[in-house]
C-alpha cells in the first residue's frame, strides 16, 4: 500500500480509501489510484483475500437510478434470475455521478460481491480501460467499454428506426421526437435513438424539421409534459410524436390530454422499453421492445460463465463478449 502511494502521490490512508471503496476521495484521484494498483500489481493481493472470504452469495447491480420504471424492471427482471441460482440481488444507485460510479467500481466495493452487473452513465471507456477487476463484470448501456469486458446493449438506433418509420407510414408527416438531440454524434441513449430517428426520415425521403427535435432536462414524464408543451405553444405543426421514453410518452400523452388533442386520431405516439405501464395507460401505448427479458437473459448467461471461471482459476473464461439485441416494435391503442 505504501509503494501506490507514493507512485500516485497520495497518502497511504488515501489509497485505503479507494481500496475500501469510502467516500471522500476525487473522481480524479481515485482512478490514479486504482490505474497505479493495476499497474503494480496490487489486485494480486486483494486477489488473495477475496479468495480467502470465500463467496459472497451476493451479485451487484449498479445502476444510474432506481426511480425510473426501466431500472426498476431491470432489477425485478434479474433478482429473478440470480434467485434461481441461489444468490441474492444487491442494487446500488450513482445518480450517474462520475464519482460515484467510480467508488462503486472501486476494489473494496466489488469484493461484496461475487458478480457485478453495471450501467454506467459517465466513466468512459479510456477510464475502465486503466483498470483491472477481479470481480466479474458485466456492463450493461449504451457507453462504450474496453473490448475485454463483457457488454449486452440493446439496439437503440433500430428501434427508434422502426417507431419513427411505422409513424410516418401510417398518416404522420410531422414527427415530432421527445428528448431528441440536435447533435447526436455522442454514443449515449438520446443521441443513438435520435440517430434512428433520422435514418428513418432519410430512408423515406423526407426531411427532418429541426424544430420538431425536442431536448429535454430528463426523461421522465415531468419533462416529457413540459416538452410536448412547448412545441405545441411554439405553433410548430406535429402529428405524431416519438419519446425518447415510455416515461416520457406518459408525460406527453397527459400534455395531449390537457390540450383536447386526440390520440391517435390527431397524433400518434410511441414510447421506447415497452415497460409494464404501457398496457394500462389511456390510450394503451405503442412501444419499442429493446428485447428486455432476452437482455436479462444475457447477462445473467454472462454472468453464471464468468464466475464459474473465476472460482476454477480463471482457466475456463470464455472470451468476452459484446451482445445487441433486437428491438421490436409493439403496436397498441396510441398509434392508426
Amino acid at each position: 500500500m505504501i509503494d501506490v502511494a507514493r507512485e500516485a502521490g497520495v497518502s497511504a490512508m488515501t489509497v485505503s480509501n479507494v481500496i475500501n471503496g469510502r467516500p471522500g476521495v476525487s473522481a480524479e484521484t481515485r482512478l490514479r489510484v486504482l490505474a497505479t494498483i493495476t499497474r503494480l500489481g496490487y489486485q494480486v493481493n486483494l486477489a488473495a483475500r477475496h479468495l480467502r472470504a470465500g463467496r459472497t452469495g451476493a451479485v451487484g447491480l449498479i445502476v444510474p437510478d432506481i426511480d425510473r420504471p426501466y431500472y426498476a424492471q431491470l432489477a425485478g427482471r434479474l433478482a429473478k434470475g440470480v434467485e434461481k441460482r441461489g444468490l441474492h440481488l444487491v442494487v446500488e444507485r450513482t445518480g450517474g455521478d462520475a464519482e460515484r460510479e467510480l467508488e462503486a467500481i472501486s476494489f473494496g466495493r466489488l469484493r461484496m460481491y461475487d458478480g457485478v452487473v453495471i450501467s454506467p452513465l459517465r466513466v468512459d471507456a479510456a477510464d475502465l480501460d486503466q483498470l483491472r477487476f477481479e470481480t466479474p463484470v458485466v456492463f450493461i448501456g449504451e457507453r462504450p467499454v474496453p473490448a475485454t469486458f463483457d457488454h449486452v446493449m440493446m439496439d437503440n438506433v433500430g428501434g427508434a428506426r422502426q417507431a419513427t418509420r411505422q409513424l410516418l407510414t401510417t398518416g404522420s408527416r410531422r414527427v415530432a421526437v421527445i428528448g431528441g438531440r440536435h447533435d447526436d454524434h455522442v454514443d449515449d441513449m438520446p443521441s443513438l435513438r435520435t440517430r434512428g430517428y433520422r435514418q428513418a426520415h432519410a430512408e423515406l425521403g423526407i426531411e427532418v424539421d429541426e424544430r420538431l427535435v425536442i431536448e429535454v432536462e430528463s426523461f421522465d414524464p415531468a419533462s416529457g409534459a413540459r416538452g410536448l408543451k412547448r412545441l405545441h405553444e411554439s405553433g410548430v405543426a406535429y402529428d405524431g410524436v416519438f419519446a425518447l421514453t415510455d416515461a416520457a410518452a406518459m408525460g406527453v400523452l397527459r400534455a395531449l390530454a390537457d390540450l383536447r388533442v386526440d390520440v391517435p386520431g390527431e397524433v400518434q405516439v410511441i414510447g421506447f422499453d415497452n415497460g409494464e405501464e404501457t398496457e394500462f395507460l389511456v390510450p394503451r401505448l405503442s412501444s419499442v421492445e429493446p428485447g428486455n427479458d432476452a437482455m436479462a437473459d444475457r447477462v445473467l448467461e454472462l454472468l453464471e460463465h464468468r464466475i464459474a471461471a473465476a472460482g476454477d482459476g480463471g482457466t475456463d473464461a470464455p472470451d468476452p463478449a459484446t451482445t445487441i439485441v433486437n428491438a421490436q416494435l409493439i403496436l397498441r391503442e396510441s398509434t392508426r
